[in-house]
């Protein structure tokens, strides 16, 4: 609004003292202050209220409207309610830094002149916004996408001074205002991720209320009429692959008008995502027919012909031919009536972009076929230097489900779950198919496992830990009962610490000095307890066997 327009308001009692020619001056907010020095609490365009507490003789004036026109502020009211008139010293100061001053009738409050101001400037900026969201909705849905999330976020910010950003299921952020500055924290990204979720899952209508700390955040589910607007689909459908925008406000205040100028704004967004959706069908084909291939046992040479197709796809400007992984995803709900592909495809496509990485683009690398109920994603990997065979480069089990775990698990609520399996990098076509098979047992060992979200790497498939979970339960209560209850026992009655003792023992590979040092005891004390253990047992811990069978007594405990 503009300042000539507080004039026209009888009920606000302002009277012009000078800085007529100054009236055309654009009001951006209103600060009430009785500091000497308020530049801190200054950003520009502001209309400052004062009851000239900060004056005590006519020196203070200069100093006083020099920090307030240096700071950008629209005009400054004074109220006559403790002085009477203003001060002469305090007009001449404000003509002489051009800056616009008012006097506020002792009647008048100055929360009704900013409840006044408020109400008008919130009103212009969201009908501002309102208009270039319209616009920009009108560039995206007939021609090239206008900037993408950013500048929608970007208006946010400078119109209506929101802090903004667009997450992933995961809590990874796509888009942020620039008034935002820094991106959100990581645990507070998947905090609200799963709030999200969570919501979600109950059929909770939107925006959530969510408080991280002491900050208050709220949550606009982005769906886009292309995925999910029917009515009568399941939100199991899209509820794992759905973005969201998360604004720093509590929306429960906010009149009908702006909420729905956020709605808009998550339909804007959501245009973007399908418009990204559907450039990945490309990917998707070359994943599905490398994926045929190799399952219907193709020779090596035309799957290699293939895969240098799909190269300079998915990592343009490569100059040597990449290596491969496979990850293999199954989303399961109880009952089986949802189609758990699609969710998984989606799902993989997100989780499998580093997450030291922002934005969508990353994703683009990614290629992702789903065959019912799995979803399998053919992940290109930059030439590996031959000082390494690729086994720990890539995609790493334990990372991804670091990441995914804690959001994800309240989508999946309790009928849901989500297993990974990942296979090692392989540089040939001819050891693509050991891939797709070795990370469909990985994705078996992670099933096995308790967990709403579980994942499993190739890493597990060549030791013990491969058969520990499919070990049935009353067998492994029964194994580890027999050699571990005596121990146990005996340590609750002594604290004598053997369990400890003989975990340190087996970690040393039977060196006495070694298992000495590191539980910072005596040889001798140390055998003392060995020889315990065997007593308490029957075993013999110099024998291979009985050393093999405590060591997974340990681990299925």
């Amino acid at each position: 609004m503009r300042l000539r327009a507080l004039l026209d308001t009888d009920a606000l009692g302002l009277r012009l003292l000078g800085g007529e020619d100054e009236l055309d001056r654009t009001v951006r907010g209103v600060m009430t202050t009785d500091l000497k020095d308020p530049s801190r609490y200054l950003s520009g365009g502001e209309l400052v209220l004062t009851g000239l507490a900060w004056r005590h003789g006519a020196a203070d004036s200069e100093p006083f409207v020099r920090i307030l026109a240096a700071a950008g502020v629209a005009a400054l009211a004074a109220g006559e309610a403790e002085l009477g008139d203003v001060p002469e010293d305090l007009i001449l100061a404000c003509v002489r830094h051009r800056l616009p001053l008012f006097a506020v009738h002792e009647s008048v409050a100055f929360a009704t002149i900013t409840e006044h101001v408020v109400r008008q400037v919130s009103g212009e900026r969201a009908g501002d916004l309102a208009a270039v969201v319209d616009r920009h909705r009108r560039m995206m849905t007939s021609g090239p996408a206008g900037g993408g999330p950013d500048v929608v976020l970007d208006l946010l910010g400078t119109d209506l001074d929101l802090r903004a950003w667009v997450l992933s299921p995961t809590g990874r952020p796509i888009a942020g205002s620039k008034l935002a500055g820094a991106a959100l924290p990581a645990d507070v990204s998947a905090k609200l991720a799963a709030e999200h979720l969570a919501a979600a899952r109950t059929g909770r209508r939107g925006p959530h209320r969510v408080i991280v700390g002491t900050t208050t955040y709220s949550l606009f589910p982005i769906r886009s009429s292309g995925r999910s607007a029917a009515a009568s689909r399941d939100v199991r459908e899209t509820v794992l692959s759905d973005w969201l925008l998360a604004v720093e406000a509590d929306a429960g205040d906010w009149p009908a008008e702006r909420l729905d100028l956020l709605q808009g704004v998550t339909q804007l967004i959501a245009v973007e995502r399908d418009r990204r959706d559907a450039a990945r069908t490309v990917r998707r084909r070359l994943a599905q027919e490398v994926l045929e291939l190799v399952q219907t046992g193709a020779a090596p040479a035309e799957i290699a012909a293939r895969l240098r197709v799909a190269a300079p796809v998915l990592l343009p400007g490569l100059g040597a031919a990449p290596h491969w992984q496979v990850v293999v995803a199954r989303v399961e709900w109880d009952g089986g009536d949802v189609e758990g592909g699609p969710v998984a495809q989606s799902l993989l496509e997100e989780i499998l972009v580093d997450p030291l990485t922002s934005g969508p683009e990353h994703s683009d690398r990614i290629a992702v076929a789903h065959t019912g109920e799995e979803a399998i994603a053919l992940v290109p990997l930059p030439a590996v230097s031959s000082e390494h065979d690729g086994s720990e480069s890539g995609v790493l089990a334990d990372t991804l489900l670091e990441a995914v775990r804690d959001p994800l698990s309240p989508g999946l609520n309790d009928d849901g779950r989500l297993t990974l399996g990942v296979s090692a990098a392989v540089h040939s076509a001819e050891g693509l198919r050991g891939a797709l098979e070795e990370a469909r047992h990985a994705r078996r060992v992670a099933a096995a496992r308790p967990g709403r979200v579980c994942a499993a790497g190739h890493q597990e498939l060549a030791s013990h830990v491969l058969l520990l979970p499919f070990v049935p339960d009353d067998v492994r209560r029964a194994f580890t009962a027999r050699l571990l209850d005596p121990l146990r026992d005996y340590d609750r009655r002594h604290r004598a610490e053997l369990i400890p003792t003989l975990e340190a023992f087996l970690d040393c590979d039977g060196s006495w000095t070694r298992c000495a040092t590191r539980l910072h005891l005596h040889v001798n004390t140390l055998r003392y307890r060995v020889g315990r253990i065997e007593q308490l047992t029957g075993r013999d811990l110099s024998r291979l066997e009985d050393k093999l069978d405590f060591f997974l007594a340990l681990r299925m405990s």
